[in-house]
């Protein structure tokens, strides 16, 4: 009887401690969570002062900030469980980062091919291999272009009525 009683006695020192670290690692994570939702707001602001007059420090503390805001992002993920989702993240997540959408079909397109090296600028060799290739598209405008033209009109008469 003395063995179920001490068994019962450390699973509960075993449950208060493990509530504990609960409680402490819910803390840590509603501060670092306060922390980046602060530092997002920073640099939001700190973008929209940055077409204002431009400022060296200015640049500076920014990407400083998103630094601190990206480790603070990474600790946060190392911290949280994988399979339990925190909804407070979650819901400040909704991120829509569709990219650049591709440029219309109908452009008229100029392929520009840059020739490789047919030999290393190194050693000289022409024992080169591929590693890879990149293809960019660029769109260029053309402004309004002017041009002088002119007309040539020629009058012609008959040599008969020139003859009258």
């Amino acid at each position: 009887m003395t063995g179920d009683t001490d068994d019962i006695i450390a699973l509960r020192a075993a449950l208060a401690a493990a509530e504990a670290r609960a409680e402490v690692a819910e803390a840590r994570a509603a501060s670092a969570e306060a922390q980046v939702a602060h530092l997002k707001h920073l640099i939001a602001r700190m973008r929209q002062d940055r077409f204002g007059a431009s400022s060296e420090r200015g640049r500076r503390l920014l990407a400083q900030l998103e630094l601190e805001l990206e480790e603070l992002e990474t600790t946060l993920a190392e911290d949280a469980p994988e399979n339990a989702v925190n909804p407070a993240v979650r819901a400040t997540a909704p991120r829509s980062n569709r990219g650049r959408q591709p440029l219309r079909a109908d452009l008229p397109r100029e392929r520009v091919v840059i020739p490789a090296p047919t030999q290393c600028p190194c050693c000289g060799s022409d024992r080169l291999s591929k590693l890879g290739e990149s293809v960019t598209e660029t769109l260029e405008v053309i402004p309004r272009q002017f041009k002088m033209g002119w007309t040539a009109s020629m009058r012609h008469q008959c040599a008969m009525l020139g003859s009258e």
